[in-house]
């Protein structure tokens, strides 16, 4: 590389050269304009592209830093912001076109936030809430800290109405805001409800009920419902009374007035018939 990165940085910079947000800040616009010129295919060019776009990302590496830790203390470690953001950076660097007239600085800022703030979108919220809620979250924990640092609300913490106002929003959208608040976390199953000292504190498993066994018999039975209806009145005879009367075959066939075998057969007839039809609607 013609002339490497940290030449190009603090103090080594010219006097001439262009200001940026933040003191550190590298001028990587040649290697940019380098990456510009690398037209064509071919194992070496790409090379020569990953190794430009490597000394970029190496140079804008702590601005990623400052940004993860921008949201340290909000339950991911901070070495993993840092990795998310690094890869925030590295995407920033493959789609930035310099010919759009954009500062780099100004394209990887957003590029950078909005994949750390996806990682929390996607990762680390135990419940799924839209995005639309998740940025009322934010909005409402933002005002709920305006209205309590200016004195505007004293005595009390901010309703509801108060907070909508501050915010621009409507009372509605504030509630499912502080609803989404409560859905970043989730208690283990092993967490106990606290009593009275002197009562059983059961976990929260306790309390959830079970699958009910008789749920797949209701499903078999609505199941069933419209190939009994078809079966002719003999056969559906038999059947209610050998499984609703609980009626032996040999009762059902002195009822009937026919053979005990016969029985059988209409039996085992009926039941082939309806499970067929019903495995090929379900099939």
């Amino acid at each position: 590389m013609a002339t490497s990165v940290s030449s190009r940085t603090g103090a080594g910079r010219s006097r001439t050269a262009p200001k940026h947000p933040h003191d550190d800040a590298p001028d990587t616009s040649e290697d940019f304009a380098r990456l510009a010129r690398l037209t064509g295919e071919g194992p070496g060019t790409e090379a020569e592209r990953e190794r430009i776009r490597q000394a970029v990302v190496t140079a804008w590496l702590p601005l990623a830093h400052r940004m993860a830790w921008r949201y340290r203390n909000r339950g991911e470690a901070l070495e993993d912001l840092r990795q998310v953001a690094a890869l925030g950076l590295v995407k920033a660097v493959r789609r930035y076109d310099p010919s759009r007239g954009v500062a780099f600085e100004s394209y990887a800022v957003p590029t950078v936030d909005g994949e750390l703030k996806r990682h929390f979108r996607d990762y680390m919220w135990t419940v799924h809430v839209p995005r639309r809620v998740q940025d009322l979250r934010g909005r409402i924990r933002k005002a709920r800290q305006e209205l309590s640092q200016t004195g505007e609300v004293s005595g009390h913490s901010p309703t509801t109405a108060e907070i909508a106002a501050h915010a621009g929003l409507t009372e509605q959208e504030v509630t499912d805001g502080m609803e989404a608040m409560e859905s970043f976390t989730s208690l283990s199953l092993d967490a106990q409800f606290h009593g009275p000292a002197d009562s059983y504190a059961p976990a929260l498993a306790d309390t959830l009920g079970e699958p009910d066994p008789a749920i797949d018999v209701v499903i078999d039975r609505e199941a069933v419902k419209p190939r009994l209806c078809e079966l002719p009145a003999r056969e559906r005879k038999v059947l209610y009374l050998r499984f609703f009367q609980d009626m032996t075959q040999s009762k059902i066939a002195e009822d009937l007035g026919v053979s005990q075998m016969h029985v059988s057969r209409l039996l085992s007839r009926s039941c082939s018939r309806i499970r067929e039809e019903v495995l090929a609607d379900r099939g």
